[in-house]
């Protein structure tokens, strides 16, 4: 049994086996309809439940759908449908009953610690679906993605532009592990956190934080943003908006990165803010292709979890 809350936690050789194992499944299934399961189906038989304490379009349907291309079902369950997600049950005991109704937990929620908390009473795997701190599966899928069309990520240079949040956290890590150049340019007060910083830079990472974008986007193999108003933020937005103007992802940006770059946006896109329209539905685009992705970088990390 393996939990997937953090990339840091995850050895290389890890890593490297979920991502070539999405490959695999990816090519194996063909054109087969999404919901009809892999010929080996190695989750017959087995359930997860997911947990969404956040909106979600992205990671539910493609959850649900890996789950069942594995062979598996599964159960979802919305902040307010359950006692946990209305604070009258504590994480604990929420914990303890799941653990005999399903085989693996997923969960999306504002607070990492709640993550972390479910861990110590599970007595099945856990998935880090999205927290304040991190969102790794979207990572994972980024560079399936990538080498999809780049090949091998190590040594590759990604960018990073707009707000230091919690994917560019995952991304700091994924940068140590997978060995490729990582380039973050944000306003100082919305950089990355200052630990994962600090943890990746004693870990010999190739990273770069800066308040320059095209010093960022400077021959980049990959140019990447997201949303400058996430789900979880409670300050003064309009504030936070005009401080990112200069990081919008544009032409002028694309342009600064190699000629055969590649856009991605986790999705969902706040168009003519953090991105323009014409890059976003340019040729160098693939944010179609990295959603779909989720699908099969997921089915490769619940597949090890369940080792």
């Amino acid at each position: 049994m393996n939990n997937f809350i953090n990339i840091s936690d995850l050895s290389k050789n890890d890593l490297r086996s979920i991502i070539d194992s999405a490959k695999k499944r990816k090519s194996e299934r063909g054109k087969k309809p999404h919901s009809e399961p892999d010929a080996d189906q190695p989750l017959k038989g087995k359930t997860m439940i997911m947990i969404f304490e956040k909106t979600s379009t992205r990671t539910r349907i493609s959850f649900d759908l890996a789950v069942k291309q594995l062979g598996g079902s599964s159960i979802i369950l919305n902040q307010d449908e359950i006692h946990y997600g209305k604070g009258d049950e504590t994480i604990k005991d929420t914990a303890k009953v799941l653990s005999q109704y399903a085989n693996i937990l997923m969960i999306r929620t504002d607070s990492h610690n709640n993550v972390e908390e479910f861990k110590k009473y599970l007595d099945i795997p856990i998935i880090n679906g999205l927290t304040n701190h991190g969102h790794p599966c979207q990572v994972m899928s980024d560079i399936l993605t990538f080498e999809e069309l780049k090949g091998d990520i190590k040594n590759k240079t990604i960018a990073w532009i707009g707000d230091g949040n919690n994917v560019s956290n995952s991304f700091i890590e994924a940068a140590t592990k997978f060995e490729f150049k990582l380039k973050i340019a944000s306003p100082k007060k919305y950089h990355p956190d200052a630990d994962v910083i600090k943890i990746a830079k004693k870990n010999k990472c190739e990273l770069l934080i800066t308040e320059d974008p095209y010093k960022a986007a400077s021959n980049a193999d990959c140019i990447m943003t997201d949303k400058w108003i996430s789900m979880s933020d409670k300050g003064d937005k309009k504030k936070k908006k005009k401080i990112l103007k200069k990081y919008q992802v544009n032409n002028n940006i694309m342009q600064a990165a190699k000629p055969d770059a590649i856009f991605m946006h986790c999705l969902p896109a706040s168009r003519e803010e953090e991105v323009t329209s014409e890059v976003m539905d340019g040729k160098q685009s693939v944010v179609w292709l990295q959603a779909f992705n989720r699908i099969h970088a997921q089915k490769s990390i619940i597949e090890w979890c369940m080792k």
